[in-house]
């Protein structure tokens, strides 16, 4: 909306050529969101306290997590808020992608939302079943891979598969590309639902992945600096750098009452959007086998999901960890939670600085 207001006015007085500049955009973008996150979380976790939407916590999780039943949650509310509002002030609106990742924001956040009203409603204890859950998924993710596939700004490279490390091999996967998509934004959405188990835990690494990616889309959509870096321009994708940071600001924000002890959770309605706005700028930078470095954390936490239970039906009730996912396991073994939450950031920034070099190792 500035944009739109306010650069015109640039031809009158110079100053206003500043809202030309994404850095300029995305900067105030990122302040913007943080202080809407700042000044609702009070409100928001009065909300959630007056209709008793409070956390319930399984049995079978650690025994200290007991004592923090009845907090509440569903803050991905107060997540979606804070960043649409900064998108629609300094983002220029006339950018596909922009609405494009609303679109898949809301569209998972709604799963979400129904999953978590589902639970803390009683109407179905477990919420939506995991074939319901996985299907919904797959029909918004599905929409933004049609989306880009049908109607590509560029179609020399659309379906295209940009391959970390490597200058020239870009395989080209035709149709296939459609549920690529879909299977990235889903995974991504489902592994940050997974590693949402401790105060901040999730949280934290999807601030230092956003910001990764938000300095990807920033390269990937300027002509120069993709030529220079010989990776695929994006034509528009910088604009994503304006919608990325203010996912970084409401985050921050949102950080600010979910460190632990934490005032709020997130919930299904956070941790799935969330998860879907990652997977979705990873496809859009065209750089989503990157994910599984910028997101390790995330891919760190289903694996051991995955082998915990593969391990348990092969062995016949044996378990790999003491309990999964990964970071119940540390907690078992006696680490405090904040330990926990902290050395799983160290990793997370690591990394993410691991992952932003590969764009000069080719």
């Amino acid at each position: 909306m500035f944009y739109h207001l306010l650069y015109p006015l640039h031809t009158t007085f110079s100053a206003f050529n500043v809202f030309r500049y994404l850095t300029f955009r995305t900067a105030y973008a990122i302040l913007t969101a943080l202080v809407i996150s700042l000044f609702l979380g009070p409100w928001m976790i009065r909300l959630l306290k007056r209709y008793q939407v409070g956390e319930r916590i399984r049995e079978l999780g650690p025994k200290a997590h007991q004592a923090k039943a009845g907090t509440p949650t569903m803050g991905g509310l107060l997540i979606l808020t804070a960043l649409t509002l900064p998108t629609l002030l300094w983002a220029d609106l006339t950018n596909r992608y922009i609405w494009l990742l609303l679109y898949t924001a809301f569209g998972f956040g709604l799963i979400g939302f129904l999953d978590d009203y589902l639970k803390l409603s009683g109407r179905r204890g477990d919420g939506l079943g995991v074939k319901e859950k996985l299907l919904a998924q797959s029909v918004v993710a599905l929409g933004t891979a049609l989306f880009l596939y049908l109607f590509p700004d560029n179609p020399a490279v659309v379906t295209k598969l940009s391959v970390p490390f490597f200058k020239n091999f870009t395989p080209d996967l035709g149709v296939a590309y459609v549920p690529y998509v879909v299977l990235v934004i889903v995974a991504t959405s489902n592994a940050v639902n997974i590693t949402d188990g401790l105060d901040g835990l999730a949280i934290g690494p999807i601030i230092i992945a956003m910001l990764a990616y938000t300095v990807i889309v920033y390269l990937s959509g300027n002509v120069k600096f993709a030529q220079y870096l010989n990776i695929f321009y994006i034509r528009g994708a910088g604009e994503v750098t304006v919608f990325c940071g203010s996912v970084l600001g409401a985050s921050l924000g949102f950080l600010w009452y979910n460190a632990y002890p934490a005032q709020i959770f997130m919930g299904n309605v956070g941790s799935l959007s969330l998860g879907g706005i990652l997977g979705t700028v990873a496809v859009l930078s065209k750089h989503e086998l990157l994910l599984f470095l910028v997101g390790g954390i995330f891919v760190i936490e289903v694996v051991s999901v995955i082998l915990q239970v593969a391990y348990f039906k092969i062995s016949g009730g044996k378990r790999i960890f003491r309990m999964a996912p990964l970071h119940h396991h540390f907690e078992e073994k006696g680490w405090e939670e904040p330990k926990v939450i902290v050395r799983f950031w160290i990793i997370a920034i690591i990394l993410a600085l691991l992952s932003l070099s590969t764009l000069k190792l080719r």
